[in-house]
């Protein structure tokens, strides 16, 4: 079964802080379907994004997972925020979280596609 946007959300910025990095929520998107972004800042000027990977079928039902934007590379964070603002041009309803961690981590290896 697939979690409500905004109870994914707030489930993963309650695990990225108690790991010790600081997560906030940047956008507010549709709190039932709406897509989320999740850009990584190293706090060194560069960042990793994350976008919603197509929905996995398992016995379960469609599972959420992401997908690193970049082919998993980092990019400058302007490059990064320059894509987001492209992704909110043409769709009003996307979630963007942002986490901030020197090591980079991004508290999705579970999800990754």
């Amino acid at each position: 079964m697939r979690l409500k946007s905004e109870v994914w959300v707030q489930a993963y910025l309650r695990r990225v802080n108690a790991a010790g990095a600081s997560a906030m929520l940047v956008r507010r998107g549709d709190r039932d379907a709406g897509a989320i972004y999740i850009k990584i800042c190293d706090l060194g000027g560069l960042a990793w994004l994350f976008s919603p990977a197509p929905p996995s079928l398992s016995p379960e039902g469609p599972a959420q997972s992401w997908a690193a934007e970049f082919d998993g590379d980092a990019r400058p964070e302007r490059e990064v925020d320059e894509r987001l603002a492209g992704l909110l041009s043409y769709d009003r309803d996307i979630w963007i979280i942002e986490v901030e961690d020197r090591g980079g981590r991004h508290f999705l290896t579970d999800w990754l596609n």
